[in-house]
């Protein structure tokens, strides 16, 4: 008579016999950085944004090929954000730029990025609507693209300022800096919401004056859809290519609208 030897594993229970099997590994927590990292990004951002602009002036006068004066707008206005990122991540971070603001590419960051960029356009619209109807004053941040000149340099470097530089740079800065830099210090509903109102923030325009205040608000709801994204996906890829495609849309609708005007007008 042959003797078997006692099970070694565990016993199997009823429940776990008929569990079912695990697809989705369990989410870890929101990675974070110090608060410090968040509010350098901030003042880095905030200060070559405005700084770029002044130069602009100041450059104006000698009346260079506009290709240049964007080239010029994009490297001052997001170089230093760029030099900010690589410092905090070496001084606070693991030293892995990429890794410490959340940016590991994906294939499924198109998918993602698509779902993003829908829930931004909702978000948009809602906060449109409630502007529009309260009666907050509200002007458009690209009213001057119906000024250009049908020079495809000029179309071409706005294209990828507002396409490829944009949307990479202020992920990283917005989404990846200041989000986990808040996400230290607050919970996630109001870092959400803090690092939404501060890319709002960014993008007023002293010109405009009282028109800033719709522009910020409909800009703070498309920056909550990404920080919403960026943080559930616990990345920033998907919100790259939604803020690409944010862009994108609109600066494709205001080219085909200029250049209408400019044919109307010529």
């Amino acid at each position: 008579m042959t003797v078997f030897p006692p099970p070694s594993g565990p016993p199997v229970t009823t429940s776990s016999a008929h569990a079912g099997p695990t697809f989705a590994p369990e989410r870890g927590p929101h990675p974070t950085l110090p608060v410090q990292v968040a509010v350098g990004a901030i003042v880095v951002l905030i200060v070559s944004l405005f700084s770029s602009k002044y130069l602009l002036d100041a450059l104006i006068e000698f009346e260079w090929p506009v290709a240049v004066y964007v080239a010029v707008l994009g490297a001052t206005g997001y170089g230093p954000s760029l030099i900010w990122a690589r410092y905090a991540t070496n001084r606070w971070g693991s030293g892995r730029l990429f890794r410490d603001v959340g940016l590991e590419p994906e294939l499924s960051d198109l998918g993602w990025g698509s779902v993003v960029w829908l829930a931004a356009i909702g978000t948009q619209l809602a906060v449109g609507a409630i502007v529009l109807g309260l009666g907050v004053p509200l002007e458009n941040n690209t009213d001057g693209i119906r000024e250009l000149s049908d020079d495809r340099t000029y179309v071409i470097s706005i294209i990828i300022t507002a396409v490829i530089a944009a949307p990479f740079v202020e992920e990283i800065v917005f989404r990846g800096l200041v989000m986990r830099g808040l996400r230290s210090r607050i919970s996630v509903i109001p870092a959400v919401a803090l690092q939404a109102v501060l890319f709002g923030v960014a993008h007023a325009d002293p010109v405009r004056g009282t028109g800033n205040a719709g522009l910020i608000l409909v800009l703070s709801g498309v920056g909550a859809a990404f920080g919403g994204g960026a943080y559930l996906l616990r990345r920033i890829g998907p919100t790259i290519v939604a803020h690409a495609m944010f862009n994108g849309v609109v600066l494709v609708l205001l080219l085909a609208n200029a250049q209408e005007w400019l044919q109307n007008n010529s």
